[in-house]
């Protein structure tokens, strides 16, 4: 069944191309993380791991032009015992795992400041289009915490064991023509083109044959955690799935003919 757009701090939207917008929608608190966004997250990407049919390619952006996601709330937070902060930063590592999760490849169009469980956020994806404005840092260090979703894994894995220790220990912001060269951006995009190149991106994605994009992710994020000769044999037990497949077959028949294939995913 389709994600409906009834939540309170998402704003969900689904293109003719079967790629589902997820934008983060406190704009009014720099798309910080709240209890309630990080269960609201939670529930699209849990259902997109059990549906993966009714969508091809996921773009998660900010509201606004100012932030992409300026991380926990501190405000929600202040006052919290010990076992209320805990209690939630479960909710939060349920999050993070549910998006690293997600079988179906994942885009950031990161509009904005992504600070600490944003960083993260923006880590846990697949692609990221980063705008000229973007700044990034993991600043939990100068809060007496450390990245707990999932930061000091993804952030070394992007860009480098040395420089992830740097950003991680010194809690310092880094621009977004530093996270391109680094290797955690795609590519760097004016405010205004962000968006629509990342759709457009996503959509040539969707258009391709969905089971053979879903194995040919899958082997390239277990691959990388394995050996070479464990990922290589990873990498073909994904492409033996694709085998018997219509998909398979139409593309071979699709480029003999000359013509666009149908793929139905399946």
């Amino acid at each position: 069944m389709p994600i409906e757009n009834t939540f309170e701090c998402l704003d969900i939207e689904m293109t003719e191309d079967r790629v589902l917008l997820v934008t983060l929608n406190r704009p009014h608190a720099a798309n910080a993380f709240n209890t309630q966004m990080a269960w609201d997250l939670i529930h699209v990407f849990e259902q997109l791991s059990v549906e993966v049919e009714n969508t091809l390619a996921v773009v998660v952006t900010g509201s606004g032009e100012r932030a992409f996601c300026a991380g926990g709330d501190l405000k929600e937070r202040n006052g919290m015992t010990e076992t209320q902060w805990q209690s939630q930063h479960r909710v939060y590592e349920r999050m993070a795992r549910a998006v690293l999760a997600c079988p179906i490849p994942t885009l950031g169009a990161i509009n904005g400041a992504a600070y600490g469980g944003g960083c993260e956020l923006a880590c846990a994806l697949d692609i990221l289009y980063v705008a000229d404005n973007a700044k990034f840092a993991q600043t939990e260090v100068k809060l007496g915490i450390i990245p707990g979703a999932g930061g000091t894994q993804t952030l070394p894995r992007a860009i480098g064991e040395r420089r992830a220790k740097e950003l991680i220990l010194t809690g310092r912001a880094f621009s977004a023509m530093e996270a391109l060269q680094w290797g955690l951006a795609n590519e760097v995009l004016p405010q205004n083109e962000l968006l629509p190149a990342t759709l457009a991106t996503a959509r040539q994605i969707a258009n391709n044959a969905p089971i053979a994009v879903r194995q040919a992710l899958q082997s390239v994020r277990r691959g990388l955690q394995m050996s070479l000769a464990d990922g290589l044999a990873f990498e073909i037990e994904a492409y033996n799935r694709t085998i018997p497949t219509h998909d398979r077959r139409e593309g071979v028949l699709a480029f003999n003919e000359k013509r666009s294939p149908e793929f139905k995913g399946e």
